[in-house]
């Protein structure tokens, strides 16, 4: 039975977007759902397309020279290391796996950076051979570089120098200046060996002006490197453009409203545990704020020092080449009715809908598509358990207010999910099968077809 009370039930939209739209009312997710025999997501290569395309237009518009690596670790699909290739994009990786993976979707070894900590020596022998770009993290690692030799090649190992970014003493990526201070040393006493190409960092969160702050100190650091006979034409500044999943005032709404009751078993949830959800100035916005921002101690914008500089800007985004790039599909194998709402169990588990922001879940609304359409429209809350024996394991905790009735042999279609939310957690707990990637296409087509991702699961 429908409930009454629809405006206390708070929702989460998310934005428009008419390719997930077009594949939700094609038909062929209920077809998919029946071949593939469990929970799957779907990605839309196109999205990733126009996303790279737009990031690079504002970087042309800025006269900036760039380049754009894909950051893997935010989907392990091959699909995206073949639109790099076909696109001339870059990939970032850091581990051997991802760095074969890459390789085997046409991405040429010169378009890859290796990041990521301690890196083991079989990395760095695949990453120079191939002539990958690494980020040393650490002494000890220029060492294992310089240790590869040449590697059956007499190309030098390409470098950039990762910082420890100031004010975070407890950070575990970068060298302190003392450290980088001796690591530039060592450049210069490996002569031909190895290729210094500039520096990096590792920032978290997504604030702008403390990584326009720190490009600037890498900007300095890259004029000083070159006076001791280094190359230092490039940095690194890594990811962190925001991600909108919805708009302003459904995003604001939500968490004035939420509280304890909106949850199964009564759990309570913040607002800094959550993911934003709605950034002012996500992906392509905070990427020209970044460019157009004066770095501490500088005059001129981030863009200005760049061109007058002659330095390349390197970065490595992985949720904003992602925005709208896929979705995940689960189907309703069972509904119990609870105290004013209902629970239902679906035919995957929690890891395979990951937030990364821990001690929170995925928050924009589910799309139902049910198997009985004349259902009377209302107010259906439900939240959505997982098909394992682990009383914590729910892919969505808040009731949500579903426009009708769920049933048994439904779709859940939560949207938007191809950045970090498809396999950073997965697991094949109770042996249930990982969920299978799909990969779809619109060109010229009345009807989207669908192949797998070749990337064995």
């Amino acid at each position: 039975m429908a409930v009454s009370g629809a405006s206390s039930w708070p929702t989460l939209p998310a934005l428009p977007d008419p390719a997930t739209r077009a594949v939700l009312g094609s038909g062929l997710l209920e077809e998919l759902s029946y071949a593939l025999g469990g929970p799957f997501h779907f990605l839309l290569p196109d999205a990733f397309d126009s996303n790279l395309r737009a990031m690079r237009s504002v970087l042309e518009g800025a006269g900036v020279d760039g380049f754009v690596y894909f950051a893997k670790k935010a989907n392990k699909a091959t699909v995206w290391s073949e639109r790099c290739s076909a696109n001339g994009a870059g990939v970032d990786v850091a581990s051997a796996g991802e760095l074969r993976d890459a390789l085997g979707g046409g991405v040429p070894g010169e378009h890859l950076v290796v990041t990521g900590p301690a890196k083991d020596g079989a990395l760095l022998r695949l990453a120079v051979r191939q002539g990958a770009l690494v980020a040393v993290d650490a002494l000890d690692e220029l060492d294992a570089v310089l240790a590869t030799g040449p590697a059956g090649t007499t190309r030098p190992a390409r470098l950039l120098l990762r910082c420890l970014p100031p004010g975070q003493p407890h950070s575990r990526f970068g060298m302190n200046d003392a450290e980088l201070d001796t690591t530039l040393d060592r450049c210069v006493r490996a002569g031909d060996a190895v290729r210094m190409e500039g520096f990096s960092f590792h920032l978290s969160g997504y604030a702008v002006q403390p990584r326009a702050d720190l490009a600037g100190a890498l900007l300095d650091r890259c004029l000083k490197a070159r006076a001791l006979g280094l190359a230092a034409d490039r940095i690194s500044i890594g990811g962190g453009l925001p991600v909108s999943y919805t708009d302003a005032e459904s995003w604001y709404a939500f968490l004035a409203e939420q509280h304890s009751g909106h949850y199964h078993a009564g759990r309570s949830f913040t607002a800094g545990d959550f993911y934003p959800y709605h950034s002012p100035t996500a992906e392509l916005g905070a990427l020209r704020v970044l460019l157009g921002a004066r770095p501490e101690g500088h005059r001129r914008s981030l863009a200005e020092l760049l061109k007058g500089s002659g330095v390349t800007l390197l970065m490595e985004p992985g949720r904003a080449l992602l925005d709208k790039a896929g979705a995940t599909v689960f189907r309703i194998q069972g509904v119990k009715d609870r105290a004013g709402y209902q629970l239902l169990t679906v035919d995957g588990t929690s890891l395979s809908l990951s937030e990364q922001w821990f001690n929170s879940e995925y928050l924009p609304d589910p799309c139902l598509l049910s198997r009985a359409p004349d259902v009377p429209a209302g107010t259906y809350p439900a939240c959505v358990g997982a098909a394992t024996c682990l009383e914590s394991d729910l892919l969505t905790w808040r009731k949500i207010p579903f426009p009708r009735r769920p049933r048994t042999g439904d779709l859940l279609v939560y949207p938007n999910t191809a950045g970090y939310q498809m396999d950073s957690n997965e697991s094949s707990f109770h042996d249930l099968p990982l969920p299978p990637k799909v990969v779809i296409d619109h060109t010229e087509r009345p009807r989207p077809r669908w192949r797998l991702d070749r990337r064995p699961h």
